[in-house]
């Protein structure tokens, strides 16, 4: 194989970026290897480890290792979450392309591999905030944030080392709950994808709350004011950030 060939995705390759240069890497959930590929074609690990839970996929990492010519440096292993790195075996551990919850149910229950680990690079589907409250509960600093759009899809990237969780949130203009859901890096940027995915968000509210109106129920009152709150406080964000302030 070409070992120039190899394109991913804008988001895989955003993850790359925030990989330490020469680290050993560790991709868990590897979605055939293809992060873990780039990042020795491109020399930007010296060592990776892709874990897969599930045959398929595992076999389809071992087939993409084993085109390139750096599979000396590649270690394709099958295992629960991070059940498949020895502690102190990796300075990065990168999972991208699940959903918020099961990162954090990853990174609760691989705990005792996190010592010595020196970056988190973490790409949630959804429940960003989940992932966020986890790190800040857990010793992890935030140190970059990066959202990006790709074929329609929002995607957001979390960055994080240990140290002090709260210093990304403090001596801004928002409260710390506020910040978990909105991202605090992320709040500080105002990039233009923020605001589409809060004006995304709040459209996805707002036609709930046309659905419950519909509904005609007594019960409806409570719940009407609850999604209306929800959204007025989407709006005041969205007319923030794009006044940049």
């Amino acid at each position: 194989m070409n070992m120039t060939a190899l394109t991913i995705s804008r988001r895989l390759r955003t993850v790359a970026e925030y990989c330490l240069p020469g680290a050993k890497v560790a991709d868990i959930g590897s979605d055939h290897a293809l992060l873990a590929s780039y990042l020795l074609v491109h020399n930007l690990a010296s060592f990776v480890i892709a874990g897969e839970l599930n045959e398929g996929p595992y076999q389809a990492a071992l087939r993409q290792i084993h085109t390139l010519q750096a599979r000396d440096r590649a270690s394709v292993r099958k295992g629960d979450g991070l059940a498949v790195i020895a502690p102190g075996e990796v300075d990065v551990i990168c999972i991208a392309g699940m959903g918020g919850q099961l990162i954090t149910a990853i990174l609760e229950k691989g705990k005792s591999k996190l010592p010595g680990v020196k970056r988190l690079v973490l790409q949630p589907n959804v429940g960003e905030e989940l992932v966020r409250r986890w790190l800040l509960e857990n010793g992890w600093q935030l140190i970059g944030e990066s959202i990006l759009e790709e074929d329609g899809i929002i995607y957001e990237i979390l960055v994080a080392e240990p140290g002090d969780p709260y210093v990304p949130y403090q001596g801004q203009s928002r409260t710390l709950e506020e910040l978990i859901r909105i991202g605090p890096c992320l709040w500080q940027q105002k990039d233009p994808v923020l605001v589409r995915k809060w004006q995304r968000e709040q459209e996805k509210w707002r036609s709930i709350l046309a659905q419950v109106k519909s509904s005609g129920r007594p019960e409806a009152a409570a719940r009407i004011k609850e999604i209306q709150t929800e959204i007025d406080w989407m709006e005041e964000v969205i007319a923030c950030l794009q006044a940049g302030n």
